[in-house]
């Protein structure tokens, strides 16, 4: 895999920055992502495993391409819980289990004009020095909460290739209205650094559908890139 895009995106329908990303992820069986994704995408493996990753961070300068930011609408943090597919075509992307966001118009408008499992919640994003600290609860009879506190080591000049495998990702897949659709995205290559779990309580993997992960997550932590969002592409 390539740590830039794959694509280049010609007219983008939205922009925003994605700062202070920390990235963990766990192995998992094969079967279990088969079990969480649709039926015309395939788990994608990496050594034969798959893979679900959590993935907080703060958005800032949320707009369309040639819009006005809104202050409140356009800063806030979000939560993923994703994993790894490729479709029929062999193109690779992220599909998301759940995604928690601390604005509620973000929530609607991407729930209806993305389809992705949106959530809302009182959420926070917190970095002094070297140390971030995220923290998530979700406002909905679903539940879902996450405390989680990261050290950030070095950067890593040389990511390795699972380091690109599992952060180097420039598309989505959703189901929207019963058809998949295909999102494109891109962003300058992560300034990704190692970093280290301090305190993690969390069940939004298990919310999501993962039961149960192999091992100790791996963690990394990239100060922030902007992104540019193409308009969804039925499959």
């Amino acid at each position: 895999m390539s740590p830039d895009p794959d694509t280049k995106i010609v007219r983008p329908i939205m922009r925003q920055d994605w700062r202070d990303v920390s990235f963990l992820h766990w192995r998992v069986d094969p079967t279990v992502v088969r079990r969480v994704i649709p039926p015309q995408l395939e788990p994608d493996l990496f050594d034969g495993t798959g893979w679900v990753g959590l993935v907080p961070f703060g958005i800032e300068n949320l707009s369309t391409p040639k819009g006005p930011q809104i202050p409140w609408v356009s800063q806030f943090p979000e939560t993923n819980v994703r994993t790894y597919v490729v479709d029929g075509a062999g193109r690779r992307g992220v599909w998301f289990l759940s995604l928690d966001a601390a604005r509620w118009p973000a929530v609607i408008g991407a729930r209806a004009g993305f389809g992705l499992p949106y959530y809302w919640a009182w959420m926070s994003v917190r970095r002094r020095g070297d140390v971030v600290r995220y923290a998530s609860r979700r406002l909905t009879p679903h539940g879902g909460r996450c405390r989680l506190t990261i050290g950030i080591g070095d950067p890593l000049t040389h990511p390795s290739e699972l380091e690109i495998f599992l952060t180097a990702r420039f598309r989505l897949f959703a189901e929207w209205r019963r058809r998949l659709f295909m999102t494109e995205i891109s962003h300058q290559r992560w300034p990704l650094r190692a970093a280290s779990v301090l305190e993690l309580n969390e069940n939004l993997v298990e919310k999501a559908g993962i039961t149960w992960m192999r091992g100790a997550p791996l963690v990394h932590f990239a100060a922030g890139v902007d992104v540019i969002v193409a308009p969804p592409k039925p499959l």
